[in-house]
């Protein structure tokens, strides 16, 4: 007896010990997106990058991950998810070091654009371990949320150490994720334990399925983030080549022995639901810290340091979801929470609207900290509905699709975002234009979650529902 009690005890010291590892490359994840927005005009400055130019430091990345997350998600699947994070978490820790050795846009485009896809296979593999060591329920729960609040915090936290390193050097942005990835891929190798290859694999791998949708997914994305540029005639075309592609994924899927993606798995609603709730809130937050970063230091003129400052309070986020959205998720479930973290960001992001060219921080704090709460409550309820009652052969193509929804959801944040501002802004570079244009953006990250209301509205009511019926 007592030694079944120490075996118990050793595997769950196992268990967090894998959790601490697999939070720590969420959080890396997480610092390197934020660091990234906030250096973006000391990048523009030494780099001679225009507007257009410049969202592609953040939109490469966006491709690379939102168009390969599905082949990484399955991937995970067939072939192993410790492999496919490791050998992904050493791919991410060279092409990070490579961005900083940049000396033209198109280099750090491209190293972004490689890093991205690391995270495309690194990311899914990690939550599918999580979700496959924890047992469905309360430890697994529990779990996703830590996850889910490391990466908040990590988001959160690099908005400030990007703010100090880029004060420094910008390339300081690259070159801290880098170290930060040594010390994880060390541990990583040490803490998560090898595994055979799943048996799901001897079907093969669907590789025209893994072609056809990544290109589909890189159309899209694409031909949304150059939208602006590219002219109606171009996109509409790229958008109508994405279709097509989707369509041949689908008809593929259909007919294949070992598909990519069943697609039976979107009958399960509350998966459906959780990635538009995903795709609208990425939008949504990403849009709005895009405005943000350019209003506080191109507008006001704020430092990378100051700028990072101004947004920490976003960080409450990385307190609150480990600690009060657990109880709010035991006590009222998912959906409400998400429903009511919808409510909060459209109230942020409202306030934001009467910006000025001479607002005090005291003006833009209730944003801030509504913004984190939005984020605190939504999240990971996002992150365990669309994992729950998926089955344990298929939890790395359901995280590969949550993934692939939040980043798209960014892309395409970004994309709007800008092309709204440069609309509303047109060749008039005065301060009073430029806020105006910002001021303009600004309603994409309201209508975005508006939406989500919506759509998670559906959920209250079915939710709603099946109680009665139960009753």
């Amino acid at each position: 007896m007592k030694a079944n009690g120490q075996t118990s005890q050793s595997s769950g010291k196992l268990s967090w010990g894998l959790l601490f590892v697999l939070c720590g490359a969420i959080f890396l994840e997480g610092i390197d997106v934020s660091m990234m927005g906030v250096a973006l005009p000391s990048i523009r400055a030494e780099l001679g990058m225009s507007t257009g130019s410049l969202q592609w430091v953040v939109s490469a990345y966006v491709l690379g991950y939102g168009g390969f997350m599905l082949l990484g998600g399955r991937a995970a699947d067939l072939f192993g998810r410790r492999k496919m994070f490791l050998l992904w978490l050493t791919v991410f820790f060279a092409f990070s070091g490579l961005g900083g050795l940049s000396t033209e846009g198109w280099m750090l485009i491209t190293a972004r654009f490689v890093t991205g896809i690391s995270a495309a296979f690194m990311t899914p593999a990690g939550l599918s371990i999580i979700t496959t060591s924890f047992a469905e329920g309360t430890a697994r729960n529990k779990a996703l949320l830590v996850y889910a609040g490391t990466a908040a915090a990590g988001f959160s936290l690099g908005l400030v150490v990007g703010g100090i390193l880029s004060e420094i050097n910008w390339r300081w942005v690259f070159f801290g994720p880098v170290l930060l990835a040594f010390v994880i891929l060390l541990a990583a190798i040490r803490l998560i334990p090898a595994s055979g290859r799943p048996e799901v694999s001897s079907k093969g791998f669907d590789l025209a399925g893994a072609v056809s949708v990544t290109a589909a997914m890189l159309l899209l994305v694409y031909g949304v983030v150059e939208s602006s540029n590219l002219g109606w005639s171009w996109t509409a075309g790229i958008l109508a080549c994405s279709a097509l592609l989707f369509g041949l994924f689908a008809t593929i899927e259909r007919r294949s022995a070992s598909p990519l993606v069943r697609l039976g798995i979107f009958s399960a609603s509350s998966l459906v639901r959780a990635n538009l709730g995903a795709m609208l809130f990425a939008g949504s937050f990403f849009g709005f810290q895009f405005v943000t970063v350019l209003y506080l230091q191109e507008l006001r003129g704020w430092s990378s340091l100051e700028t990072g400052l101004a947004l920490l309070a976003v960080g409450v986020d990385s307190i609150l979801a480990p600690t009060l959205t657990p109880k709010l998720v035991n006590r009222f479930g998912n959906i409400p929470v998400i429903f009511g973290g919808f409510c909060l960001a459209a109230l942020a992001y409202a306030l934001f609207l009467p910006i000025g060219l001479d607002w005090t921080y005291a003006a833009m704090f209730p944003t801030m900290i509504l913004t984190g709460l939005a984020f605190s409550l939504t999240y990971g309820p996002l992150t365990i509905a669309a994992t729950d009652g998926i089955a344990e052969e298929e939890q790395g193509l359901a995280s590969g699709l949550l993934n692939t929804s939040f980043q798209f959801g960014a892309a395409l944040g970004l994309a709007v975002v800008t092309a709204v501002q440069i609309g509303a802004t047109g060749l008039d570079k005065s301060p009073q234009a430029l806020l105006d244009g910002y001021r303009t953006a600004m309603m994409v990250p309201i209508a975005a979650s508006f939406l989500g209301i919506g759509i998670t509205a559906l959920g209250l009511r079915k939710r709603s529902a099946e109680k009665y019926v139960n009753s």
